[in-house]
């Protein structure tokens, strides 16, 4: 008997640029197997008919209601900006529809646990992109770490950059990206890279337990390509976060906002008593460029490759972003198929919600953060 086929909703789709055109549709056509793009919805009935058109998916709605609404669509995947997402994952979860939401979950912690909650209440999948967590060199380093490479791990060191859009002084257009430039908009250099980021160091190394944080902005406007202007900027461009983690290891973060001159834009180190492993790519948005990693242990004095196996990469596109967004679909299929838990979920999204709010709060006030569990320190 053939397995059943689920089927998609996009909210938000935009030939040719949006996130949900360069990574949703291709991950789900490659799982062509487990999911079917049922329709798309926009702001507009006529926004949706030329994105529909131009992805070559048979329905456009006339709104997100009526999406939702729609009894072939099981999961609702929601990929526009930040602010309407908990409107719209309140109200999917509301008809009984799982949900797919982008990272960040909310504008905030409070929405992000709210939404969670919902879906618990619910009975519904509700999952995250955090897809940096299901990156094969993520899944690899995980592995690596657990079968003891570096020993115990000693403490562990980040320095990246944001990209051009994090900080970098410039958009190229006001009407796609300048909601990124204003604090409120839960859409910054902090929660959206920092995030992913933050999510994907959880899997590896551990829950963070105290935080001491510096968040600036140091480019306080910036330039508009397509129209010339120079709006002001409250969101962040540098974010320091210093502290320890449950095990005990001390961990240091600093993002900065712009594009690496060189290409080099993340330096990740885990030193331990056995040895060393490094992470480096492009930027710091590891959930969407090639990572590599190098090691040296024992009594080796020069890093070398640690290849990822052919294994954490098999049956996934290749393109970077399409091919970690499809891993946490097949998560998600495997998820509703068997009762597993294997996708990131609304509660993992939380998680990462909380260590933003603590840095948010030790930079806000000078001081340390030590964050709690109701069974003591974390």
């Amino acid at each position: 008997m053939a397995e059943k086929r689920f089927g998609v909703g996009i909210v938000g789709l935009q030939p040719d640029r949006s996130w949900a055109a360069r990574a949703h549709v291709p991950a789900l056509r490659a799982l062509c197997e487990s999911f079917g793009i049922v329709g798309v919805a926009n702001t507009s009935r006529a926004s949706a008919v030329e994105a529909a058109t131009a992805a070559g998916i048979g329905r456009a709605f006339a709104d997100v209601a009526e999406l939702i609404a729609a009894p072939e669509v099981d999961i609702v995947a929601v990929t526009v900006k930040v602010p309407p997402h908990f409107e719209i994952v309140k109200a999917a979860i509301g008809a009984g529809k799982h949900v797919y939401c982008e990272w960040p979950l909310g504008n905030g912690l409070a929405e992000a646990e709210e939404m969670a909650a919902r879906a618990r209440e619910k009975g519904v999948l509700g999952v995250a992109g955090t897809q940096a967590r299901v990156a094969p060199e993520i899944e690899y380093l995980s592995a690596l770490i657990a079968e003891g490479f570096v020993g115990e791990v000693l403490s562990t060191t980040l320095v990246a950059q944001g990209g051009a859009l994090q900080g970098g002084g410039a958009i190229p257009d006001k009407r796609t990206w300048a909601y990124l430039l204003d604090r409120a908009n839960g859409a910054t250099l902090l929660t959206i890279p920092v995030g992913h980021t933050l999510a994907a160091l959880r899997d590896v190394l551990g829950e963070v337990a105290d935080v001491s944080a510096v968040l600036a902005t140091r480019r306080t406007t910036a330039r508009v390509a397509d129209t010339g202007e120079m709006l002001p900027v409250s969101a962040p461009d540098q974010v320091l976060v210093s502290g320890v983690l449950a095990s005990g290891a001390p961990i240091s973060i600093h993002y900065r906002g712009g594009a690496a001159r060189d290409g080099d834009g993340l330096l990740w180190e885990i030193n331990g008593t056995e040895g060393d492993i490094r992470v480096s790519g492009p930027s710091g948005h590891m959930q969407m460029v090639p990572l590599s990693l190098t090691g040296a242990r024992g009594g080796e004095k020069l890093f070398r490759a640690l290849d990822v196996p052919d294994s954490y990469r098999s049956g996934f596109p290749t393109d970077v972003a399409a091919g970690n967004v499809a891993r946490v679909y097949a998560r998600m299929a495997r998820d509703l198929r068997e009762g597993t838990r294997t996708a990131p979920r609304f509660e993992d999204a939380v998680a990462v919600h909380r260590i933003i709010a603590a840095v948010e709060q030790a930079a806000g006030s000078g001081r340390r953060v030590v964050r709690r569990t109701t069974e003591g320190i974390l």
